[in-house]
């Protein structure tokens, strides 16, 4: 497992567990962590359920971040898993400039008369139109992808071309449905990190090219969505439109992309998603992917793979990707 690495703020939340036993809600601080299920007077069983009483249990969780006198044990020796499991997990699509520009290039017909150049330009002037216009483009995904932020990630033997999609991923606070742009972020609990996998081979549907995507084969695998290591309180991120995020590969970097190239903040896509659905406490709100992905470099992942993701201020987590045996 990588070092583990401290987040900005005063805390952050997440799940823990000793050697093989039953998961706990942390509150970490300072390099230690505390059992939530017995520093809290209703016993939380999960971070979920931490985080459906946000605004109440906000301020005694800065309480007791800075109180010495307690049980803390040292994070070293914790096993950290996925810091909650969300009801809901919606995932926005093409929401970075760059990186739709490069898949659209990359996936250009083979008789397409543009040069790169030209249709890079042509691209970009529609993405411009498109934040200025337009609507998020968002679909569902499935809880079962979560996996922890150093667990292994498993590569299904039918996934021809898996990639990784690191994204800032908003948790969502309390109940929210049609609420405007304007009052989104304070729906907002906090901040992780999560690596959205996809299998490029399987986005489009071969036998049914009118239908188009397939999200439910390409992207919701068992442990296709490693998650965390924390969940940072929104007010510990100063601006969540300007956050740096990267993915090594190998140690190589392969995404170093800042959340300002996002077409659709945060803000709206929240308030979109709630025209339609009712977003609920802990629910992930993935914002889309930088440039970078490996569809652009040309290079897949494979067995052996370690990939290190981190975004500003919220960690780092660190995965190896096996093959799946038969």
């Amino acid at each position: 497992m990588a070092t583990l690495t401290q987040p900005v703020g005063p805390f952050a939340l997440g799940t823990f567990s000793a050697e093989d036993a039953r998961p706990f809600p942390g509150l970490l601080a300072r390099g230690r962590v505390l059992d939530l299920s017995r520093a809290l007077a209703w016993a939380p069983s999960e971070v979920r359920a931490v985080v459906e009483r946000w605004e109440e249990v906000l301020p005694v969780l800065h309480v007791l971040a800075a109180e010495e006198a307690l049980d803390w044990r040292p994070l070293e020796g914790l096993r950290v898993r996925a810091p909650l499991e969300p009801r809901q997990i919606f995932q926005s699509g093409a929401n970075y400039r760059q990186h739709v520009i490069d898949l659209e290039v990359a996936h250009r017909s083979p008789d397409d008369p543009r040069t790169p150049e030209e249709a890079r330009a042509e691209i970009a002037a529609v993405m411009d139109r498109r934040a200025a216009e337009d609507l998020p483009y968002v679909f569902i995904g499935l809880p079962t992808t979560i996996a922890g932020p150093y667990d292994d990630v498993v590569l299904p033997a039918w996934a021809e071309q898996p990639d990784w999609e690191l994204e800032l991923a908003a948790v969502i606070a309390k109940p929210a449905y049609r609420v405007c742009v304007e009052e989104a972020l304070e729906y907002v609990a906090g901040y992780t990190i999560a690596n959205d996998l996809t299998d490029r081979a399987t986005v489009f549907r071969r036998d049914m090219k009118a239908i188009g995507t397939d999200w439910l084969r390409c992207k919701n695998a068992p442990g296709f969505t490693p998650l965390g290591p924390w969940l940072v309180p929104a007010a510990s991120i100063a601006d969540p439109g300007d956050l740096r995020v990267t993915l090594r590969l190998n140690g190589d970097t392969m995404q170093d992309e800042s959340t300002k190239d996002m077409l659709f903040g945060i803000a709206r896509l929240v308030s979109y998603i709630s025209q339609t659905s009712r977003l609920l406490p802990g629910d992930l709100v993935l914002t889309g992917s930088p440039a970078g992905n490996g569809i652009h470099w040309g290079r897949l992942l494979q067995g052996g793979d370690v990939m290190e993701g981190s975004i500003t201020g919220l960690g780092v987590q660190c995965t190896r990707c096996v093959e799946e045996t038969a």
